[in-house]
């Protein structure tokens, strides 16, 4: 009996055309992001990159359309930028090709160091928000801990090979290894860290959030920072934390707190 082929949907050709810009949404990102995309000219400059038609700000402008507008590729965003242009770019012609090279040569030091500089002022306007109340849970832990954040590594998915600059590089080679700490409350990020080493451990991670968590923080971990020193290392610096815990682990139960259906808590 033959097998069916899976599929992956992330390596599906995209057939729709993009959304529609709206409005709104432009003028909003507009504002929050110009400000901080002039302050980053400075450092532009000193990578040695030049101010032509593929500057900061229209690179910007089209990593965040092919993201938001869900743009199937390159060539239609070539297109969009020809025909009508996005956010805050005005109509621009420019070929498929020198698109696509810039995307590739483009330091990604300057998408981060602009998502850097904007979080604080994400972290104000969440606060300012008064129409999305935290679920009781949270609200409850936040009366128990200053911090509650969350730590995950993620291995990234080999490049798709789809421009023909890519043709060359291996296939099925992953993309690296992404460590991140979010903020459970606001749903931001607090650091984001990058291997190159698409096989490395989660536990590659720990010295980073070591240096990173401080006391009086709940962290919920992934099963990757399975690791008994590294758990002490948090004990000692009086750091909370909630990980799964493996199938084959053998567990001694010192003492039970409660035992019921709906809720089991036991030292171990």
């Amino acid at each position: 009996m033959s097998k069916t082929k899976r599929l992956n949907r992330d390596h599906a050709k995209k057939t729709q055309r993009p959304m529609v810009e709206d409005r709104i949404i432009a003028e909003h990102l507009t504002n929050l992001l110009t400000p901080t995309i002039k302050s980053q000219s400075q450092y532009f400059k000193e990578l040695g990159l030049r101010d032509r038609i593929l500057t900061l700000p229209l690179m910007v402008a089209a990593v965040l359309t092919l993201l938001w507008r869900d743009v199937p590729g390159v060539s239609e965003l070539t297109r969009l930028l020809e025909t009508e242009g996005f956010l805050w770019c005005g109509k621009t012609k420019v070929s498929q090709q020198a698109l696509s090279q810039r995307f590739l040569t483009f330091p990604a030091i300057l998408f981060e160091r602009i998502f850097t500089e904007i979080l604080p002022t994400l972290k104000i306007r969440w606060s300012a928000r008064h129409n999305r109340p935290l679920p009781e849970s949270v609200q409850f832990t936040l009366s128990k801990f200053e911090n509650i954040w969350c730590a995950d590594g993620s291995t990234l998915e080999a490049l798709f090979r789809k421009l023909k600059s890519l043709e060359d590089v291996k296939s099925g080679k992953l993309a690296g290894k992404m460590g991140v700490v979010m903020d459970l409350v606001t749903r931001l990020p607090i650091a984001i860290w990058f291997l190159e080493n698409p096989c490395a451990s989660d536990n590659r991670f720990e010295d980073n959030l070591l240096e990173l968590v401080s006391a009086n923080t709940l962290l919920l971990l992934d099963r990757g920072f399975y690791h008994f020193q590294f758990w002490q290392k948090l004990i000692d610096r009086q750091v909370h934390f909630i990980t799964r815990i493996k199938i084959n682990a053998a567990i001694e139960y010192q003492q039970v707190f409660t035992d019921g259906y709906s809720l089991r808590d036991r030292d171990c």
